[in-house]
């Protein structure tokens, strides 16, 4: 199983279409997003990460690095890189890791500790368990894991939303509700009494039942 939220990210060094990288180096005092394919030249795989890089101002804004992970090879990712820009209309903005030996994807639990070889003879179904979006903090702690299936592109302004509620969530205390969108009412801790959100935060709530108390959101829209 890929490795559980509120757990360290793995530091690793690794090439990408963008130069050599240590990973906890890169991502700095960053939030990060790393999305992760299980083989290059895969049609779901090429139409999501054109669509990344046309929604890279949105991350930009929230302050999060995107980095991308397959497990081919850079000269591969090369010739790959060029096909998303054919058949997506954007070109690649944001590194592209190689994980030919499958190093990464196991030491991210997304691929046994024991599989072998490399991705030589090896398709997409081979390691298709390598298909696991990461959002990880500044303090490199595993925020979200998203594994999807082969078949099915990820919805990219869901991860957006998620975003939003981790920032927002982490600098205030606070919760999101279903289907919540930045902006809207937020809910109080059950940590938080209301004696202490009234001198702290001075919320004013709604409660329909003791524990689900309703806010005013405490930050500004994007």
């Amino acid at each position: 199983m890929p490795l559980p939220i509120d757990t360290p990210a793995p530091d690793f060094v690794a090439q990408s279409t963008m130069g050599p990288i240590r990973f906890h180096d890169w991502v700095g005092n960053h939030w990060c997003m790393l999305l992760s394919h299980p083989k290059d030249f895969t049609p779901v795989c090429t139409s999501e990460l054109g669509i990344v890089a046309r929604l890279k101002h949105s991350f930009d804004r929230r302050g999060v690095k995107i980095i991308g992970m397959s497990v081919d090879t850079i000269e591969d990712h090369a010739v790959w890189v060029e096909d998303i820009r054919t058949a997506t209309g954007y070109a690649l903005n944001y590194p592209l890791i190689a994980d030919p030996d499958l190093r990464i994807s196991k030491l991210y639990g997304m691929l046994p500790i024991d599989t072998r070889g490399t991705t030589v003879d090896r398709n997409a179904r081979d390691t298709a368990a390598a298909r696991t979006l990461f959002v990880i903090g500044p303090d490199k702690m595993i925020r979200l894991s998203l594994s999807y299936p082969l078949t099915t592109g990820r919805d990219f302004h869901e991860i957006i939303r998620v975003i939003d509620s981790l920032q927002l969530t982490e600098r205030n205390r606070v919760a999101t509700p279903a289907n919540w969108v930045q902006g809207e009412d937020v809910l109080l801790l059950p940590s938080i009494s209301d004696a202490e959100a009234q001198e702290r935060f001075a919320y004013v709530w709604e409660a329909p039942v003791p524990y689900f108390r309703v806010a005013a959101s405490p930050d500004a829209t994007f």
